[in-house]
């Protein structure tokens, strides 16, 4: 088909920038792009704790979407997002724009640390879950909050399920260390 449209050589070459920028890494870390909904946000602003100064961090925040929503209903709160993948990041940056509140950097979510942080939000691949657990269990301070998003942690039982009324039936797995 792709020699029928007889296309420019250059087409595949901007193609393949553009799908590199996007995904960057995820055949290496293994955290594709996973957005959230409205419906999700809305279910994560009813888990935060209501302690003024609450520090929330999205790991692998993708365009930030999630966290816009949280960062205006919360300005009593500071939210990070950590995206690696440069246009996810800079679609997030731009999400963030006009929001004091609310903070973007590009770096490896793996080596982001995540002490003082009360609630770490997660929609990663569920095949890092347990390498996300022991990163959170070896950063956080006791009473923090874990929410991962539609999978949830091998192995370890979670305080709460909260069902999201979306079309895709996302289930938030809180878990208290």
């Amino acid at each position: 088909a792709a020699l029928w449209l007889d296309l420019p050589p250059s087409l595949y070459l901007a193609v393949l920038a553009g799908l590199t920028f996007v995904f960057w890494t995820t055949f290496r870390g293994e955290v594709p792009l996973f957005l959230s909904n409205r419906a999700t946000a809305e279910a994560v602003l009813g888990l935060l704790p209501r302690t003024s100064g609450l520090k929330v961090i999205d790991l692998g925040a993708g365009t930030g979407g999630l966290l816009h929503r949280l960062a205006q209903a919360r300005p009593d709160a500071r939210f990070t997002g950590v995206e690696h993948a440069p246009l996810p990041w800079l679609a997030a940056c731009l999400n963030a724009r006009g929001l004091a509140n609310l903070a973007v950097e590009r770096s490896d979510l793996w080596r982001r640390p995540l002490g003082g942080q009360d609630v770490v939000y997660a929609f990663l691949s569920p095949r890092v879950r347990l390498r996300l657990w022991q990163k959170v269990r070896a950063e956080m301070r006791p009473g923090t909050l874990l929410i991962s998003s539609s999978f949830p942690v091998p192995d370890v039982v979670p305080e709460r399920v909260v069902e999201v009324a979306d079309r895709r039936g996302t289930q938030l797995y809180c878990y208290r260390l």
